[in-house]
């Protein structure tokens, strides 16, 4: 299918006069990649959005050792993933030279590329033209102006003793606007991340996040990992979705090496990923309304949050589900009591929920904080790309479970709720709709379990193999790109949380905005400081 949506893609850039040739040698045949010349790189873009087509990431890599040639002719590739409902992902490839690599922009095309570039630049050294926002993005003020740390000649060990600059925020020249700084520490128990907003009295004009600040390194930590080492680290890049970041990077690993999990693998992998989508979407909920002073629902979300928590804890081994996946298949399994108990507890939850939504909706005072706070329309939804329950909130539907129809909702009906308002009341009731939904698709993963392996076995794939993948966490599409290395070990990986794109969405739907209504909006947003800062 995805050779097909290649083959499609090929065909409609070529129309365009952009040549492209496949690049199957390095690639696994569910996913070839298109090299294009570095030249073509803004136009594919622009013939993308023109097929409306939808941008998932844009990263780079270094060429592998592998392949010596590429490696001392060009050195770095950069890499661009698009999607389409219908006829799904698309990879584009550019070799760039390794010194002085420079790349044209494609953020005129697709808005949420503007970081994807910047993340390049502070990481790779690849000068991005025509880029309207050149600021830094990850790499922070301390850091030498010349470090490229994703490259293999970095010295991670080495100390910095660059001072530490000022960040150049947007500001106002109106003697009627200041500045409000938040963060980067805050009161909560929460990551750090500094946000800066421009007011007039209580109104929010502007509001610009500030993050990285809980970088990890991530993408070069996974470097020289086998796939049963790196699915681990995986899991953690974002501890609220350890089954969607595991899954993403044991399905790409997959991909890569032409393995296919059993069935009942694939069934439990849904049903862990549907308790995650269930867990969080509960506990959220709760947070939004104590944002708001309606303090009974947080409680009560909080206690089915807890009882879901405990069971993966006696269940899987683990309350938050970590280490779970494995490359292959999974290494938990249910048998029919335990399953006959997931089943009823999960109905059980799903019923509260209803019966705490009906009290919820009836609650003036909630209500009045939540419709029309931070409307995000559907043009600008579409436009950055929004993922997840954000998307859906405005008219925005993509979800991979439908789209992409991988193991086990191949064989399920998903339905995705549609909203259209695109305010804090719809993010909210897009929730509530998901959580049903995860319940029902919960019970009928379960009575389709069968007797049958847990795992396949595990044969890493030939130097040079890549793989990509894309699940449906709970907060939108993760996107996984990872290449393996002569020893079956990782070479390079990428990640790309959904919240890269949707922290653009929370700076657009607090404008006009009162800034006490600031955490409300943030919440129902609830992107991650962790999945962004890898």
């Amino acid at each position: 299918m995805k050779h097909l949506a290649n083959s499609w893609f090929a065909e409609r850039l070529g129309d365009r006069g952009i040549r492209t040739t496949y690049l199957e040698d390095h690639h696994p045949a569910h996913m070839p990649c298109l090299e294009i010349m570095r030249l073509e790189w803004a136009h594919a873009a622009e013939e993308a959005r023109r097929m409306d087509m939808r941008l998932v990431a844009v990263w780079a890599a270094e060429a592998g050792a592998h392949d010596q040639d590429q490696a001392a002719r060009h050195g770095l590739y950069a890499y661009v993933c698009f999607a389409h409902p219908e006829h799904r992902h698309a990879m584009l490839r550019t070799p760039l030279p390794a010194d002085a690599p420079e790349l044209p922009s494609i953020t005129a095309h697709y808005i949420a590329a503007c970081r994807m570039e910047r993340h390049m630049q502070d990481m790779f050294g690849i000068r991005i033209k025509g880029i309207p926002d050149a600021r830094a993005w990850i790499k922070h003020e301390h850091w030498p102006q010349a470090a490229q740390p994703l490259r293999d000649d970095f010295d991670g060990m080495q100390c910095s003793d660059t001072p530490a600059a000022d960040y150049p925020w947007v500001q106002s020249g109106s003697a009627g606007v200041y500045e409000i700084p938040v963060g980067p520490v805050h009161a909560g128990i929460i990551e750090p991340g500094h946000f800066r907003f421009l007011a007039v009295g209580e109104q929010i004009l502007n509001m610009e996040e500030r993050l990285g600040y809980v970088h990890k390194g991530i993408e070069r930590a996974m470097q020289g990992r086998s796939a049963e080492e790196g699915v681990r680290l995986a899991a953690r890049v974002s501890g609220d979705s350890s089954i969607a970041h595991a899954w993403a990077f044991a399905q790409a690993c997959e991909y890569a090496a032409d393995i296919t999990p059993p069935r009942r693998a694939s069934l439990l992998r849904g049903i862990l990923c549907e308790r995650e989508r269930m867990a969080n979407h509960i506990g959220d909920i709760g947070a939004i309304c104590n944002d708001a002073a309606f303090a009974f629902m947080h409680g009560q979300m909080q206690r089915l949050r807890e009882i879901m928590a405990r069971t993966h804890g006696r269940l899987f081994g683990h309350r938050l589900l970590f280490d779970t996946i494995i490359p292959g298949g999974v290494c938990v399994d249910l048998n029919a009591e335990q399953a006959g108990e997931l089943r009823t507890e999960t109905q059980d939850i799903a019923a509260e929920v209803e019966h705490l939504r009906s009290i919820y909706a009836d609650h003036p005072s909630i209500q009045q904080r939540v419709i029309g706070s931070g409307t995000v329309s559907e043009k600008d939804a579409r436009d950055l790309g929004l993922l997840g329950y954000a998307g859906r909130a405005s008219g925005h539907y993509p979800d991979e479970r439908i789209e992409e129809a991988y193991p086990p909702y191949d064989r399920l009906s998903v339905k995705v709720p549609q909203g259209q308002l695109g305010d804090v009341a719809t993010r909210v009731w897009v929730r509530f709709e998901e959580i049903a939904e995860s319940a029902r698709l919960i019970v009928a993963m379960i009575k389709q379990l069968e007797a049958d392996a847990i795992c396949a076995h595990w044969q890493p794939p030939e130097a040079g193999v890549s793989g990509f993948s894309a699940i449906e966490g709970w907060r939108g599409e993760i996107a996984v790109w990872l290449r393996f290395a002569e020893d079956g070990r990782i070479d390079r990986y990428y990640v790309r949380d959904p919240s890269v794109i949707n922290w653009l969405g929370l700076e657009l739907a607090v404008r006009q905005v009162p800034v006490p209504d600031f955490p409300l909006n943030n919440k129902s947003f609830n992107c991650s400081y962790a999945g962004h800062d890898v």
